[in-house]
């Protein structure tokens, strides 16, 4: 058993170290991030380094420096150039019991460009290609594309070449790189050197390093993750033995069962949360295999284009954005050197909630507080259909205004579209300042301003009537009487056209206090006749229903109506509402609300005189109306139309469902109106909690009351209130 433990930790231990080790051979080399037709960074140290024999001397020679260093006993090697000018095409020659020489090396600006694929998007399947491709004459742009390569350890080295910019090269370039490479070329009349190491899908995780995680608090359990896969700390080795342990003790199980013949259960599996992170979406793995190989070259700073595959994920990815700049400028240990980045463009998503997307680039604006960042605006040149907008020729340029700017120091350049600056009250209007206004706040279409929305005590976010005055916009709305909060571009769609004269647009934001609004109190008249019951926070369904307020053991007044008042909201969407009252189908409060197994609440009948009231397009509004149908159970229920509701369909489940077992099943609380069609609300499914179905009005599918929707967890605001009118 010891030489089996024993042979477990030495396999284990070989592998990761044959792993971190780079091949061993007596020539000297160098990493291939250095190359022909490289370019170095010029006006700063130069670190240069490599791999020898332990104890060989290298000579590292670059125009007139010449720095000498000897390799460690691991064989590693590093010296570092002093800093450059621009010059000729120069030749580096590192020496030592062999010589390898890199010919035709600039010095000029080097820029690593990351991101998943809007970054590595090329330059051949962006806008007017083959007129970019006849123009693609400059030599002194060069290029490199970093393998695609997960790991589950830092890697040393890539295979990669630099190529020289022309129109036989230019087609597989970064796009947004090359516009942003192209632009800082012509202004600084400098070589740029673009390091390409991006992959499309990939979210920001896998780029980051460790070291990012293990400062930003929000991340501690994707550090604690990484912690388990790596084998020098105590997480890991802990995880290890105790794995080791169980299978010492199988080890004898197995022994006994065989001299005994008798069924012995499988061998412990290895533990999976220990194994080595190798997929392009697990942590660190892109870092280790693609930015790693690449750390300390010396560079001017980063371009980031990436959150799409991360764009669910609101304020978190601010979080993440900490970790990876971080993480980055922790490890290249050049100070905190320029990041840029762009703010992903608008697009559908799917069936996706408007408000998703309009969090993300709340995140994104939020970034800016990192110092040394910058971030691009696209939301005039993308694509709602494609989420590959083509045109990066615009994005690359704007990135480069703010390297002009903010890295390069150039004066009364404006690099950024309006940006808010403050928010202040004015009466029932609401007066929007801004800072980056350049030459003056425009409408870029000339049309007026769009996607400005406000909200008052009574009322949800409607759109606002915005005027330019200055360096504000004043915004106001007749339905409006006392705004308290606004925002701009609230939705995954919006292409608003607020700009400045330079042709900039503004990024979506928002500012204010919403205010609380009651909206069964301001929209429901008959209301204040009414007696509140039970009051549920929809987030609390579940097997038990736990009610905010439960006044039906203490209220023990007789009543004669009943009344539902369901409200829904998705995240920055307007409120849905409807209530519903009625005549008393019963005179036991505890079947009046969720019909669960314990309230002995069971209900397929007709009743009487509908009140309706609800902001739900489509919805039948009005008093008496006839054609009321409650079915309130807790269990399962079919299709068929067997109570002979009118209207109703005996093959969709809809207004006419007949209950079936199991008693505690299903769930259905639903009330209809069969003379219009419709259903008025339905939650069903309640004991699944966040998947349970909810909704107002008819559902569209293979159901029309919302049966089998699982839609619960889509309303950040879901409650429901259930009343009686006392006699």
């Amino acid at each position: 058993m010891l030489k089996l433990r024993r042979f477990a930790l030495l396999f284990v231990t070989s592998f990761v170290f044959l792993s971190l080790l780079p091949e061993m051979r007596a020539d000297v080399r160098l990493p291939h991030i250095f190359g022909d037709h490289m370019v170095l960074q010029r006006g700063q140290e130069i670190p240069v380094w490599g791999w020898a024999d332990a104890g060989e001397k290298v000579t590292v020679k670059l125009k007139n420096d010449s720095v000498e260093t000897t390799a460690d006993d691991q064989g590693k090697w590093m010296v570092k150039l002093p800093a450059q000018v621009v010059g000729d095409p120069a030749t580096l020659t590192v020496a030592g019991k062999n010589t390898v020489t890199f010919k035709d090396v600039l010095l000029g600006e080097v820029w690593l460009c990351s991101g998943q694929s809007n970054m590595e998007w090329p330059v051949s399947r962006s806008n007017d290609f083959e007129n970019e491709k006849a123009a693609a004459n400059y030599p002194l742009i060069r290029h490199i594309k970093i393998p695609r390569i997960p790991k589950g350890f830092p890697q040393e080295d890539v295979t990669a070449e630099w190529t020289v910019c022309s129109p036989e090269t230019v087609g597989s370039y970064t796009a947004a790189g090359y516009f942003f490479g192209r632009k800082l070329h012509k202004e600084l009349n400098v070589p740029i050197g673009l390091v390409n190491s991006s992959w499309g899908g990939t979210r920001i995780e896998p780029w980051t390093p460790p070291v990012g995680f293990e400062k930003v608090p929000a991340l501690a359990s994707i550090f604690k993750q990484v912690q388990l896969t790596n084998p020098a700390t105590g997480e890991y080795k802990s995880a290890l033995e105790s794995y080791l342990q169980r299978l010492d003790a199988w080890t004898k199980e197995a022994k006994v069962a065989l001299n005994a013949e008798t069924p012995l259960q499988p061998s412990p599996a290895y533990p999976t949360a220990i194994q080595p992170l190798t997929s392009h979406s697990s942590p660190t793995t892109l870092y280790n295999g693609m930015i790693h190989p690449l750390v300390p070259y010396a560079m001017r700073g980063a371009i980031w284009y990436q959150g799409e595959s991360n764009h669910v994920e609101g304020m978190l990815y601010y979080e993440k954005m900490k970790a990876l700049i971080g993480g980055w400028r922790d490890v290249w240990k050049q100070g905190e050197f320029p990041f840029l980045y762009v703010q992903i463009a608008p697009y559908h998503y799917g069936n996706e909630s408007p408000t998703i997307l309009p969090l993300l680039w709340e995140a994104q604006n939020k970034a800016l507080d990192i110092p040394g960042t910058g971030q691009v605006v696209i939301h005039d040149i993308g694509n709602l259909k494609d989420i590959h907008p083509k045109n990066k020729q615009d994005v690359g340029a704007r990135l480069a205004l703010i390297a002009l700017a903010q890295t390069y120091g150039q004066k009364d350049l404006v690099y950024s579209g309006p940006v808010f600056k403050s928010l202040k009250k004015e009466g029932n209007k609401l007066r929007v300042t801004f800072d980056h206004v350049g030459s003056g706040l425009v409408s870029r279409d000339g049309k007026p301003l769009s996607w400005f929305e406000i909200i008052g005590k009574e009322t949800d976010f409607v759109p606002a009537d915005a005027v330019i005055e200055g360096d504000s916009v004043v915004l106001s709305s007749p339905k409006v009487k006392e705004a308290a909060a606004m925002r701009f571009g609230w939705h995954k769609l919006a292409e608003p056209n607020l700009a400045n004269e330079e042709g900039l647009p503004a990024a979506p934001f928002r500012a204010g206090e919403v205010p609380k609004r009651d909206w069964l109190s301001l929209k429901v008249d008959e209301a204040k006749d009414y007696q509140l019951i039970y009051d549920l926070d929809l987030k609390n369904l579940g097997r038990d229903i736990k009610y905010t307020q439960d006044a039906s053991g203490s209220f023990t007044q007789p009543f004669n109506r009943i009344a539902y008042f369901l409200e829904l909201q998705k995240v920055g969407e307007e409120t849905k509402y409807v209530y519903v009252s009625m005549d008393a189908f019963t005179d036991d409060l505890k079947k009046i609300g969720v019909p669960t197994l314990d309230s002995k609440a069971f209900f397929q009948t007709k009743v009487a005189n509908l009140n309706v009231v609800s902001n739900f397009a489509g919805i039948a509004t009005g008093t008496g109306l006839t054609g009321g149908n409650i079915e309130f159970w807790p269990g399962n229920y079919g299709p068929t139309n067997s109570a002979n509701i009118p209207n109703a369909s005996a093959s969709l489940w809809d207004f006419g469902d007949e209950p079936s077992e199991p008693a505690a099943g299903y769930g259905c609380m639903q009330v209809h109106n069969y003379e219009a069609k419709q259903t008025i609300f339905a939650i069903n499914q309640w004991n699944s909690g966040p998947n349970a179905d909810l909704g107002i009005g008819n559902s569209t599918g293979r159901t029309r009351d919302w049966t089998f929707m699982s839609n619960a967890s889509q309303y950040d605001v879901k409650r429901l209130r259930v009343l009686v009118r006392p006699e």
